[in-house]
């Protein structure tokens, strides 16, 4: 049976997708100023830049691939600007394409486990970790 990945990303549907014989989990995405828990597995800090304020404690994130994160000038001119969503997908995964080697270690975390992409932005639907989290479902289901 093939999923939906809609459905999927929406958390509608489980994933149990095998890929490459290993069984993958749904990636999870959370606030950093949203507490850590248990079901958040492996947390991944997908930002480039620390967040603002908050300490190593507070975060709580096992791992910070801010390598992965859209580079200084894209984040700069995105500026996270509603008008500009659709551009900044389409650079964002431009730049993703040119790091295969990042995507494949996510892949890897992600199929060891929950993985909970870390991210700072305000806005919940228009980030650099949904984008992320959208690219590395679409590389399960190729």
């Amino acid at each position: 049976m093939r999923l939906s990945i809609s459905k999927v990303l929406a958390g509608t549907e489980t994933e149990k997708h095998v890929n490459g014989g290993v069984t993958c989990q749904p990636i999870v995405l959370k606030r950093v100023r949203e507490s850590a828990s248990i079901d958040d597995g492996l947390r991944v800090l997908v930002d480039r830049l620390w967040p603002r304020g908050l300490t190593k404690e507070k975060v709580a994130v096992d791992l910070w691939l801010k390598e992965v994160a859209p580079s200084s000038a894209l984040r700069r001119w995105y500026g996270h600007d509603p008008r500009r969503w659709t551009s900044f997908i389409e650079k964002y995964r431009s730049e993703l394409e040119q790091r295969p080697e990042l995507l494949r270690r996510l892949d890897d975390l992600c199929r060891n486990g929950r993985v909970t992409l870390v991210y700072d932005a305000s806005d919940e639907s228009r980030n650099n970790a949904v984008v992320l989290r959208d690219v590395l479902a679409e590389r399960r289901f190729d």
